[in-house]
């Protein structure tokens, strides 16, 4: 299945709001409703008329992005980090190792391992070992 894509800064707001209890139809609603202004206390400096411009380009694709899961265009190591830590309560020094280049020894389940390969953009490749589930960003000659 291909994923719709989105940006970063999107999958960061969706899951921020995922984190702190609001259920996929709750976030489906409130942009349906453009009705976004209470999610302000969650984390005030998100712009989370980024959703409703989002779902206006094409509401069943954002319906499809919250039930059924996205790829993120382009991330970031940190970007890697903080989507780890918000979407799969993980942290850098307990649950993996934080590199330059990504993250080594991340314990995830499979269905979680699958979440994160099909989010990931295509800068990154995964690699699994006996320590674990290694998260690298790619280098230049693996494009060509």
């Amino acid at each position: 299945m291909n994923r719709l894509k989105i940006s970063q800064m999107e999958a960061y707001i969706i899951e921020t709001l995922r984190v702190n209890g609001i259920t996929n139809e709750e976030i489906i609603h409130d942009v349906k409703e453009k009705d976004v202004s209470k999610w302000k206390q969650i984390h005030e400096k998100y712009d989370y008329e980024q959703l409703i411009t989002l779902a206006e380009k094409d509401f069943e694709a954002f319906e499809q992005v919250i039930n059924e899961g996205y790829a993120v265009k382009f991330v970031t190591v940190g970007g890697l980090e903080r989507l780890l830590r918000l979407k799969f309560q993980k942290e850098p020094g307990e649950d993996y190792q934080k590199l330059e280049t990504g993250a080594k020894a991340l314990k995830l389940d499979a269905a979680s391992l699958h979440e994160l390969e099909q989010m990931l953009s295509l800068n990154w490749r995964v690699e699994k070992d006996e320590q674990g589930i290694s998260v690298l960003l790619k280098e230049q000659k693996e494009f060509i």
